[in-house]
């Protein structure tokens, strides 16, 4: 399926001179259930070390746009850390209550009393529950440095679960590392897990190690414990994965392929070293597939979350981004402007947002921008006059022309206004 935005200044069904390979051979639908989303931008989001911390005002921003986009869960943050994080959390709760926004929370902790209580307590005073997301590293290289024994990680677990279930929360279990994690330890931790009370296990991809391959073998081996636990109809799985090899995007989407019920991303991706799933691409990629119910999810603001975080993370938005980066749907390219210039002088504008991109601009709030470069044509020049209201006299199209030749980048409006001032046009 493609998206269908406004048909007012559509001529031509553009849709039908796209052949998609995408869809040849696809056998049943793309997922077997609705995505659910998990936002982690406020929590794991800001563990990158080149974010700031955002204001709680900023923080509730985000959390409202993310209620718009339809995103089912957010994250609001790892309590344990202190008394800001417990103050913002329990801020950030009340909002949601106050708002009637349909956003859920949930909260992260170590699988230990003194991180899960704080959101216990919280839960308690705003009279809300909280779902608790506990984690423990799983991995032999993180049970090495730590000098953790496998019965440890289990009483850890166990205690962990049982508070959490005595509390009446939701208990979600969380093996940090799992990708790298051996199948035997992840037997007894989700065994253990599930035994008291965990309703959900959270299989992590930490370090960005997955491929492929290796996130099927891990989702085929917990579908069959699960399966032959007798749980699969009331344990739930989520993905949540980090970008360390470029993986993270289409990994999700594989998951949620695969069949996981959630899966975890961040706002323009950012988070721990190299970032973890972008959460804004993620939906992109489904709403152009038609997989998102659009009486939920308001796509309309999906370029102003990215922008949002953006600013209040203080991580600037790189110009190649998808979507939402400054060079996402602008060309000084002579062949592919003058493309879409045809286009545009049709009438046809979803034409003109096909013809040399895969993502309609305008159905996201963006448009086409045509400028001057070494690589442009005279259209260029054209076009770009045309839209400022300047006459296209020989001699100023050929000095600009003259001009971006001799140069080795895009031009700037100031230097192309120079030239013609230069000109005394």
């Amino acid at each position: 399926m493609t998206v269908r935005p406004p048909a007012a200044t559509e001529t031509v069904d553009s849709t039908a001179l796209i052949y998609d390979w995408n869809e040849l051979d696809r056998r049943g639908p793309v997922l077997r259930r609705p995505p659910v989303f998990v936002d982690e931008t406020i929590r794991d989001g800001i563990q990158s070390p080149s974010v700031k911390d955002p204001s709680i005002e900023e923080k509730m921003e985000l959390v409202r746009l993310m209620d718009r986009l339809g995103i089912h869960v957010v994250n609001l943050g790892l309590p344990g850390a202190g008394k800001r994080a417990q103050d913002d959390v329990e801020r950030l709760m009340r909002m949601i209550v106050d708002e009637g926004l349909s956003i859920q929370a949930n909260c992260a902790a170590r699988t230990v009393a003194r991180d899960i209580q704080p959101i216990i307590d919280i839960s308690q005073r705003v009279g809300v529950p909280i779902e608790v997301t506990a984690f423990i590293g799983s991995s032999p290289i993180r049970a090495e440095v730590e000098n953790w024994s496998v019965d440890r990680m289990k009483r850890h677990t166990t205690e962990a679960m049982d508070l959490i279930v005595e509390n009446n929360l939701p208990a979600s279990f969380v093996t940090e590392d799992t990708t790298r994690s051996h199948p035997s330890t992840l037997d007894t931790l989700f065994r253990a897990a599930i035994d008291h009370g965990a309703t959900r296990l959270v299989l992590c991809d930490t370090v960005g190690h997955a491929t492929p391959d290796g996130l099927r073998n891990l989702l085929n081996f917990t579908k069959g414990l699960l399966r032959a636990l007798g749980v699969e109809e009331r344990v739930e799985l989520d993905w949540h994965g980090h970008n360390d090899r470029g993986h993270a995007l289409p990994l999700a989407l594989m998951a949620l392929e695969h069949g996981v019920h959630r899966a975890h991303g961040t706002a323009l991706g950012v988070g721990e070293r190299v970032g973890n799933a972008s959460m804004d691409l993620m939906l992109l990629n489904l709403h152009m597939l038609g997989l998102l119910d659009e009486s939920r999810h308001d796509m309309s603001c999906l370029v102003e979350y990215v922008e949002k975080a953006s600013q209040f993370t203080s991580v600037a938005i790189p110009p190649a981004y998808p979507l939402s980066g400054r060079d996402a749907f602008r060309t000084a390219t002579g062949v592919h402007a003058a493309a879409i210039i045809k286009a545009e002088k049709r009438g046809d504008m979803m034409l003109a947002d096909r013809v040399y991109s895969s993502v309609p601009a305008r159905v996201y709030g963006r448009e086409q921008s045509i400028e001057i470069g070494h690589y442009s044509g005279r259209s260029n020049i054209l076009y770009w006059l045309g839209k400022r209201g300047i006459e296209p006299r020989q001699e100023v199209v050929e000095a600009i022309f003259a001009y971006a030749k001799s140069n080795d980048h895009t031009l700037t409006d100031t230097e192309i206004l120079n030239v013609i001032s230069h000109l005394g046009a």
